[in-house]
């Protein structure tokens, strides 16, 4: 097999959604050496939306269904599936993702929440956990739960769970951005942490006790702190371009740490996968099939996942 280690591959996502064409867009504003960039994708998709200039490598995967821009489609989704696939087993040093669909991947029958849950399927070895962190710049915030119902987070919250995603978290900023001693922020999960128990005990039960352990073991944390007050000195210092109180937001569920990091860094945030061999890195946004074919794509994130992987 041709060596594709110090390449970025980039995959489109769903051919009947936007990601072919802020790939397009993305790359040509960016106007990266061929030689670094293998695109995992299908000629008659890329075509469909635009026109690649620099001559970049593309790995084909078959698609024989008609592009239907706005259409969820079981084909749609396993051909997501397979671009997937075929980045894994090429093994580049970085892969970057375009949008899919979870309801079209799942059509085609793959039931997976997610990428990031592809990406572990075909990566992890050795007991590895793939992690999403969400980063613009030097704001960044991680998911202790992800593509999951709010009903159900309380019971996946356990002690265990969050100890094992915070040593993830430090492994990935000693091993990868060099800081040997970074400080983390813990969301609650009840309003005012919980407010002695009054409010839920979660915080005292489970949160408390993972803490105490994560500091046993070197690691600047946090007690879990109320939410909706504890981002307001990092968002203030992001918009003026000051270093924030925290190397990393950790929050209890999806959009509890999403909605301060998108307010204020939409089309800046990149979705990362942390915890596996492989560093991936996606747009913030999703498939947005309502303006799909349309030509009128923001490729802003898109072009902040790829250049993530050049620096």
């Amino acid at each position: 097999m041709k060596n594709y280690s110090n390449k970025i591959a980039i995959t489109t996502g769903d051919p009947n959604g936007i990601g072919a064409e802020i790939t397009i867009k993305a790359l040509n504003t960016l106007n990266i050496p061929s030689g670094d960039i293998v695109i995992i994708s299908n000629s008659k998709v890329l075509n469909t939306y635009g026109h690649i200039q620099n001559n970049y490598e593309i790995v084909e995967v078959d698609y024989k269904s008609k592009v239907r821009p706005g259409e969820i489609s079981a084909e749609a989704g396993d051909f997501s599936f397979r671009l997937l696939e075929k980045a894994c087993e090429i093994m580049p040093k970085y892969i970057v993702t375009a949008p899919t669909s979870k309801e079209a991947m799942n059509l085609g029958g793959h039931k997976f929440s997610g990428q990031t849950e592809v990406l572990e399927k075909f990566l992890a070895h050795d007991g590895q956990k793939a992690e999403m962190l969400f980063v613009s710049k030097d704001f960044r915030v991680l998911l202790l739960t992800r593509h999951l119902p709010l009903k159900d987070v309380s019971k996946k919250l356990t002690k265990e769970l969050i100890i094992a995603k915070v040593e993830r978290l430090r492994h990935y900023f000693q091993n990868k951005l060099y800081i040997n001693k970074p400080s983390f922020a813990l969301c609650a999960l009840n309003p005012h942490a919980g407010e002695n128990g009054l409010l839920g005990d979660e915080e005292e039960t489970t949160m408390l006790p993972a803490v105490e352990a994560i500091r046993n073991r070197g690691i600047n944390i946090t007690n879990p702190l109320p939410a909706d007050t504890l981002f307001i000195n990092g968002v203030q210092d992001y918009l003026n371009g000051q270093k924030l109180p925290y190397d990393c937001y950790i929050s209890c569920y999806h959009d509890q740490g999403l909605i301060p990091i998108k307010a204020v860094a939409s089309e800046k945030t990149v979705n990362m996968t942390i915890g596996l061999d492989i560093i991936r890195t996606s747009p913030s946004h999703g498939t947005a099939f309502d303006i799909a074919g349309k030509n009128v794509a923001n490729p802003e994130s898109m072009i902040e996942a790829i250049k993530y992987c050049l620096y």
